[in-house]
């Protein structure tokens, strides 16, 4: 085992914790049973506000006593020795009966290192080891019993039921098996919290502890901090068991008294037994454990040869560089590397470091995983982080960045003047990520690795959820209140009673709302369930649970740390990151799908040896044609691109660090692209600073040129200047003095100005705050290189491992299809004889995967990749005869029928809406017939000639005439089952009569400050705040000719922004504006109308001809059936249509006008009806 030294800047603990409660302190009481919120079942008490309350109250010392778990220890421990309160750790443990029945709890608190250690294995032992998931047994604990004090649980104890239940034999008979065992670390626990049978017990208590010389410990079973936190306690309780406050069946188990009393308040509940008070200082005192925090353990790395870990990381980091170096002498800007020796001494420096701070076996076990992945083909990240920095890690093939080449620092990474453990993160392929961590717990043993856990609290949408439900609200109030609530990262109650006027309004007007938000804003941010974190991984020395409590997921798998990664990190371990990156994934697909179509003489493509200079990929990015490439594709991205027009990899990787709030805000932005086109002057703030800042135009961008800065002009070590953009960043004042007077003492003895370095400095203050980690934006850049080339180079690849990645994502996959279609890419609709489970290219197509067809799922697309591998299926028949039916099922085959997947079985002049028709008509049958040729196998029927007798397509499937689908049931038969329209557009069956309103189609719109009409679909919409904090919209248009973005302003919003929503067809008045940021046209809206509506506006009347036939028999009953349900009121009512009759009579055509008590809102039901009843040629509106 490796110990790395301690890490004074972290430290913060006391070199004797234990031992004696504060002197000066009234010594009557200590709580030693208390619930935080990391209890999840019950408790509401915050860490550091029950420390803090505690102290306030005069309780010299607390125990917290969390349910069977200790997520909170580490919390707890730190917290009160900082605030001067003795820390008794402990927990509530639940014990399995003996025979079937409730767990009942017990109390242990650690006495000492070995209670300690022994309350981290039964805790993990509970959840790893256990057959009832959260418990232990008896003997369980009795082999663990050493150091451990235990309270009998007081109410809900092992004791309780027994002696509740007038069945004191029985309880007097456990509690004596467990003295035999704790002996006078035992102790009978009383409470007084208004609860039943509270008293009872308590008389045996006493009497039984009088009799056998038991201690008694009073405890208050504290679950929240005030009296008045009740309510909100219930509730928590109840949303974590899902049922409602009212809910007659709900057992009531907590009381209001379960607060945080003082020690007075104790002193007076327990008057008339103050040995029961007494004993809680008496138990304090006993319980002395001091927690080991701050020092490293690295689990030992096997080296081979007999070498030390700093002996063996010297040898294969110059192995390493020498392999990399050999390669090429070129670099990624066309220039020579660096001489030799300069890498030589670069890498002597940061070896020398590494191995002085014992940190070699940490290289040593981070090169590993990412070597094995590697030979395991599982595509691994360039880098990620400050990581990047370091050559020696570029060396060993940690990173795949030269630092040397793209002016990195090491010191960003490893400070030797801050120690600080190095952290790496890894990213990996999503889908091999897993396969990793299998493999590192294999070499270091399964019992020393683990995931880390995380902790979900109750955020602000889902909180109030929470609350109406257990309150017994409706439903639709809960759903409406929580979607007023925005959406947004860290979105807090207060924040959107403050950001929505309408969410104000909503709670001022509702006593039942307002009751949701009263209770919501106490139970905000509590914890309420617990996960696994994305990446992180810790590997011990030996096993985990000598250094940290072990939880399960509900399944009993997924093993987890039960501290979450900033605390086990003081516990001792070393965290390492497996993050999965999809866009490692999409590459990786990409490439293979790419390589696989290659010629045999043709060499395969190593996405690692891309020519970074590509002119063709940098056109690409510069027209911003960014949908799919990493880190580039958002709308603001897309605007900063045609900004910058980047034609360098070193403008990608400033673009990474550009587009954030510090530089758009700060004016850097600007400053970086006018300087860039020649608009603006470089200039420096020193001459001596042009190498440090020639590459970004003379602007601050990344904090490595602030470190930079400091080393050329104050001459401060790279260690000395880390720590210098550190203190920027905190922003404390005391230490910012101090770097300014060290600053300026470098600088004065370089003969630089008091007056400009303190200019200086100020500036180097102001871009500390937003200047990016070059390292990070450098490797991360690679990769939005690497696929921009793959879009530029091969765009069907790359984009159908796109459309795989996120097929499951309905939104996304829309974006994505949206933009094959905008590069003229032939996208094929999926097919049973052609696609696969994941999207795939072919002779430059996109052909659509099975298994993005919502409710068609990897089995059922396995079987028939499998089953076509005979020959591809020639009808419905055939396919439902060569499937099993327990795979392929009738709502697989209506999924795979409606997505246009068996389109292969339509004829050419049948069309797909008579061909899908029949495909659905004909099913059932189809089914029959295949489960009728399984039966026939079964039984052995077969045909004249020896084989199974199979029913043909005539006989197993009917050819009786079927009604043709309409192409709307079409269309959204493909939006039901693939979240898009595939085949056609919903504006299709609206074109000619838009065209009488709406006469200029998108694509032929003109700039022009006259207001015009436009109508298409909402293919996306997006609310903002002003900044007086009103709300406008956004939407985009699609009328399959073109898109054309549409604002409402403010007025125009609240008038007209409730009829906007997805898939909806609008007719908009507006001024058409030329769009800055896309170089297209824009509409600033005045007014929004429905196609209803419009037709309203702009109908001259409802038309039904019948000048070639005359009238059918019980025409005006019928007629009168019809539109009743759609007529518009007596005299006409506003905006809506006549019905005009053309009928023959007399040799002539006479055109009638229906009175006004027949005028008609024209809707598309009430136009579908018309048509299905008097035929599609006979019903019109005329405008």
């Amino acid at each position: 085992m490796s110990q790395v030294q301690q890490i004074p800047e972290q430290m913060g603990v006391a070199d004797n914790p234990a031992a004696e409660i504060p002197e000066g302190e009234p010594k009557r009481f200590v709580h030693l049973h208390a619930h935080s919120e990391f209890s999840l079942a019950e408790g509401l008490l915050k860490v550091k506000g029950a420390v803090s309350e505690a102290v306030s109250r005069q309780i010299p010392a607390m125990a917290l006593t969390d349910r069977n778990n200790l997520f909170a220890l580490v919390k707890f421990y730190e917290n009160s020795l900082s605030k001067g309160l003795k820390p008794i750790l402990g927990a509530e443990l639940w014990i399995t009966p003996e025979e079937e029945g409730p767990a009942a709890r017990i109390v242990a608190l650690a006495q000492d290192t070995q209670g300690y250690k022994n309350l981290l294995s039964l805790i993990s032992n509970s959840y790893t080891d256990a057959d009832r998931r959260g418990e232990i047994t008896e003997q369980q604990l009795f082999r663990r019993e050493q150091g451990l004090i235990i309270l009998s649980g007081g109410v809900g104890g092992h004791l309780w039921y027994s002696v509740c239940n007038g069945d004191k034999q029985t309880a007097l008979t456990t509690l004596q098996r467990w003295r035999e065992v704790f002996s006078d670390r035992y102790y009978l626990e009383l409470t007084r919290t208004d609860r039943p049978n509270e008293e009872l017990f308590i008389g045996w208590a006493v009497q039984v502890a009088q009799q056998l010389d038991l201690g008694v410990v009073a405890t208050n079973d504290v679950c929240f901090l005030n009296a008045e936190d009740f309510e909100a306690h219930e509730t928590r309780v109840c949303i974590h068991e899902g049922r409602a406050l009212d809910d007659s069946r709900r057992p009531r188990r907590h009381s209001p008294q379960q607060y945080l009393r003082s020690a007075d308040e104790m002193a007076a509940v327990f008057a008339d037994i103050p040995q029961a008070l007494s004993n809680s200082l008496e138990i304090a005192m006993r319980c002395n454990v001091q927690v080991s925090l701050g020092t490293y353990y690295l689990p030992d790395y096997p080296i081979p040869g007999g070498k030390t870990p700093e002996e063996y990381l010297k040898d294969v980091s110059m192995e390493g560089l020498h392999k990399r170096l050999s390669a090429t002498r070129v670099n990624a800007f066309g220039n020579e590397f660096a001489p030799f020796e300069d890498y030589q001494a670069r890498l002597d420096f940061e070896l020398n470091v590494i191995n002085q701070m014992g940190f070699a076996g940490y290289f040593l076990i981070v090169m590993e995983f990412i070597a094995w992945a590697k030979d395991n083909d599982i595509p691994v990240g360039p880098g990620r982080g400050s990581g990047g920095g370091s050559l020696v890690a570029y060396a060993l093939g940690i990173t795949d960045l030269d630092p040397m080449e793209y002016d990195l620092l090491f010191e960003r990474f490893l400070n030797p003047e801050r120690v600080s453990m190095p952290d790496f993160d890894v990213d990996f392929c999503m889908e091999g990520r897993d396969r990793v961590i299998a493999h590192v717990s294999e070499l270091y043993g399964v019992e020393a690795v683990s995931q880390i856990i995380t902790f979900g609290t109750m955020a602000a949408k889902a909180v109030v959820r929470d609350v109406a439900r257990v309150q017994g609200k409706p439903y639709g109030l809960a759903d409406k209140l929580s979607k007023l609530i925005p959406f947004e990262v860290g979105m807090t109650l207060n924040k959107a009673m403050e950001d929505s006027e309408d969410l104000r309004a909503f709670v001022n007007e509702n006593d039942e709302v307002s009751e949701i938000m009263d209770m919501a804003y106490k139970l905000e941010g509590i914890v309420r369930n617990v996960g696994r974190h994305a990446g992180g991984v810790v590997i011990a020395p030996s096993s985990l649970t000598d250094f940290v409590p072990l939880y399960t997921e509900e399944a009993g798998s997924g093993l987890v740390s039960q501290y979450d990664k900033d605390d086990v990190e003081r516990a001792g371990l070393v965290k390492f990151d497996f993050l999965g990156l999809k866009t490692l994934t999409i590459i990786d697909w990409a490439v293979k799908s790419i390589n696989a179509q290659r010629q045999a003489d043709e060499p395969v493509l190593r996405i690692e040896e891309l020519p970074l200079g590509d002119k063709p990929t940098f056109e690409l990015l510069r027209r911003a044609e960014t949908t799919g490439i990493f880190q580039l594709e958002s709308r603001g991205m897309k605007d900063l691109i045609r900004r910058l027009l980047p034609d360098s990899i070193n403008d990608i990787i400033a673009l990474v660090a550009l587009f954030r709030p510090g530089p758009l805000q700060s004016g850097a932005v600007d400053d970086y692209i006018n300087r860039k086109h020649g608009k603006d002057p470089v200039s420096f703030p020193h001459p001596t600073l042009h190498t440090v800042l020639e590459g970004t135009y003379g602007v601050v961008l990344y904090q490595e040129q602030v470190m930079q800065i400091a080393q050329v002009l104050a001459g401060f070590t790279l260690g000395q200047a880390d720590l210098l953009r550190r203190a920027m960043g905190k922003k404390k004042a005391e230490e910012m003095a101090k770097v300014r007077e060290q600053f300026l003492q470098g600088t004065g003895e370089r003969d630089v100005s008091a007056d400009l370095a303190n200019e200086i400095f100020d500036l180097m203050e102001k871009f500390a705050g937003y200047a990016f980690n070059k390292s990070h934006s450098a490797t991360y850049a690679l990769l939005s290189f690497q696929t921009a080339w793959l879009k530029t180079h091969y765009p069907a690849e790359f984009m159908a491992a796109n459309l795989s990645a996120d097929m499951q994502n309905i939104d996304r996959v829309v974006i994505l299809v949206e933009e094959v279609r905008r590069m003229k890419l032939a996208l094929l609709p999926p097919s049973v004889n052609k696609s696969d489970f994941r999207f795939c290219a072919q002779e430059g197509a996109v052909i659509y995967g099975l298994g993005a067809v919502r409710g068609v799922g990897e089995g059922p697309v396995e079987a028939i990749v499998q089953a076509r591998e005979a020959g591809p299926f020639t009808d419905l028949a055939d396919f439902c005869q060569r499937l099993d039916s327990k795979k392929v099922n009738k709502r697989v085959l209506e999924a795979l029928i409606n997505a246009g997947a068996m389109d292969d079985f339509i004829a050419q002049d049948e069309g797909l809406n008579q061909g899908r028709a029949r495909l659905n008509a004909q099913m059932p049958q189809a089914i029959q017939g295949a489960e009728q040729v399984a039966r026939n196998a079964a039984v052995g029927i077969t045909d004249l000639f020896g084989g199974i007798a199979e029913p043909t397509l005539d006989n197993c499937v009917t050819q009786a005439p079927v009604l043709s689908m309409t192409s709307m049931q079409r269309l959204h038969g493909e939006k039901d089952t693939l979240g898009l329209f595939l085949t056609g557009h919903p504006i299709d069956g609206y074109e000619s009569e838009i065209r009488q309103f709406c006469r200029t189609p998108i694509k032929d719109l003109r700039t022009g400050k006259q207001s015009q009409w436009v109508a298409g679909m909402v293919v996306s919409q997006r609310v903002m705040k002003t900044k007086r904090g009103t709300s406008m919209g956004f939407l985009v248009l699609d009328d399959r000719t073109a898109r054309l973005e549409v604002s409402l302003f403010s007025e125009a919003f609240e008038q007209y922004g409730s009829k906007v929503s997805k898939d909806e067809l609008l007719v908009v008045e507006g001024e058409i504006q030329h769009d800055e940021y896309n170089g297209g046209m824009a509409l600033r809206a005045s007014r929004i109308l429905t196609i209803d509506e419009a037709r309203q506006r702009f109908s001259r009347g409802l038309e039904l001809d019948f000048s070639q036939c005359g009238l059918p028999d019980g025409f005006n009953a019928q007629l009168k059936k019809l539109v009743q349900p759609h007529r518009a009121g007596a005299a006409g009512g506003v905006g809506s249509c006549p019905i005009v009759l053309l009928y023959p009579h007399a040799g002539a055509v006479a055109r009638i006008v229906l009175g006004d008590p027949w005028r008609v809102q024209a809707s598309d039901d009430l136009l579908q009806s018309l048509t299905q009843e008097f035929g599609q040629d006979r019903v019109k509106l005329t405008y």
